[in-house]
């Protein structure tokens, strides 16, 4: 008799329900931390893909595929900024603050960077813009360079940053919901790493 060496088509993932490789967002402190680093080592580049990540919120392929003619108008950047997510397939918005406006257009005039150029071109000849793994060799290397584990932080982190902080300070999930872009609710509450009771409790009295 052979052994049944099929696995069980019930026999449920190992990683169901669970939050697997969840990477930390970064602390306000880590936040100027990374950018004050930035700012003294001349890395114009750097600082503009840094501040834009954290404002926007979006995912590394959204974040990455950005044109000069999405965030900008000439020679003014916009204050806020739709973008289609590939994802989802739905719009998101964000704000630019005045710390990002004035990082991208130093970098945008040292690259010199025409309307229909990408926002972050890559280096390498065959891909038109960074690709999704040179930006995650370029995050290790932000939070590398302020002592934190790399282990525990990815390009995710950049994505979660913002809506964290704007959570701890409103602990309006409707609102960080819409400015991630995202279509269900428990996937807000898995990005901000809080329990689903607290997230409906908290959902139900922004609502009323």
């Amino acid at each position: 008799m052979k052994p049944n060496t099929q696995t069980p088509s019930h026999q449920a993932a190992w990683n169901k329900g669970k939050l697997v490789g969840q990477k930390t967002p970064l602390k306000l402190k880590e936040i100027w931390a990374i950018r004050i680093r930035l700012q003294l080592t001349g890395k114009v580049r750097d600082l503009a893909l840094f501040n834009l990540a954290i404002d926007s919120k979006l995912r590394g392929c959204d974040l990455l595929s950005l044109k000069v003619s999405d965030i900008a108008q000439g020679r003014s950047i916009m204050h806020r900024a739709i973008v289609m997510q590939r994802k989802t397939h739905r719009p998101v918005q964000f704000e630019v603050t005045d710390i990002t406006r004035q990082a991208l257009l130093a970098w945008i005039d040292q690259a010199k960077l025409s309307n229909n150029s990408f926002l972050f071109p890559s280096r390498v000849t065959e891909s038109p813009h960074l690709s999704t793994r040179q930006y995650a060799r370029i995050v290790r290397r932000w939070v590398e360079s302020i002592g934190l584990d790399t282990m525990a932080y990815g390009t995710h982190t950049m994505r979660r940053t913002k809506a964290t902080l704007i959570y701890r300070r409103t602990k309006n999930l409707r609102a960080v919901q819409l400015l991630l872009g995202h279509t269900k609710l428990e996937s807000t509450v898995r990005y901000l790493g809080i329990e689903v009771d607290d997230a409906l409790e908290i959902a139900e009295q922004t609502e009323a």
